[in-house]
């Protein structure tokens, strides 16, 4: 059976919620058979998640799903593309950084992403696939997950899916927001582990 890590973030800035994390709460509620599912819960820190992702992956699981959130996102967005940045300092004095220094400039996944935004759009769920995961800690989780695996000799393939605000999230804000249910958001990433089962030999 294909082993899958499936990672969330916890709250931050001014949200008190995240959307990756309550999907993963919901989805647990209910995993299917197969493929077995690791979660993780890790803080919107680059250092802390990079220390905490690196001890994750020495399972050498098959696959590692990371999810965030993606506050004005109206879809999910199947992220290919990790780079070798990193935002550091304080908003009005941020530099980029690179996450690893003797890294390669970017890496891409190898995972299916196009045939899985369009199996999702069927059954009426918003997806597409994105080349650009930003340059802070969402970005920074694909890019060492590939990082790691590389320099790790592991089998493991990964992707980041940034998923929009979950509805409760906006029902007290003064400005109009995309967002889903949780059910869509659960079904979207259930229908992606569907997929990984499938693929498995």
């Amino acid at each position: 059976m294909p082993t899958v890590l499936v990672t969330a973030f916890e709250p931050y800035d001014c949200w008190p919620e995240n959307s990756s994390w309550l999907t993963l709460v919901e989805l647990t509620k209910n995993l299917p058979d197969a493929p077995a599912v690791t979660t993780r819960l890790y803080p919107v820190d680059v250092g802390v998640m990079r220390k905490r992702l690196s001890e994750d992956l020495e399972a050498n699981y098959d696959y590692a799903l990371h999810l965030g959130q993606a506050p004005g996102a109206a879809c999910v967005r199947l992220e290919a593309i990790g780079i070798n940045v990193v935002e550091e300092g304080e908003p009005a004095l941020q530099t980029c950084q690179p996450l690893v220094p003797e890294g390669p400039v970017a890496y891409q996944s190898t995972l299916p992403l196009a045939d899985w935004a369009a199996r999702l759009r069927k059954v009426g769920i918003p997806c597409r696939v994105s080349y650009h995961a930003g340059t802070f800690v969402c970005n920074a989780a694909l890019y060492l997950s590939h990082y790691f695996a590389e320099q790790k000799r592991l089998k493991t393939r990964s992707t980041f899916i940034h998923l929009p605000l979950e509805l409760s999230q906006t029902l007290d804000r003064p400005q109009d927001l995309a967002a889903m249910p949780a059910a869509t958001l659960v079904a979207a990433v259930r229908r992606i582990l569907d997929e990984l089962a499938a693929e498995a030999p």
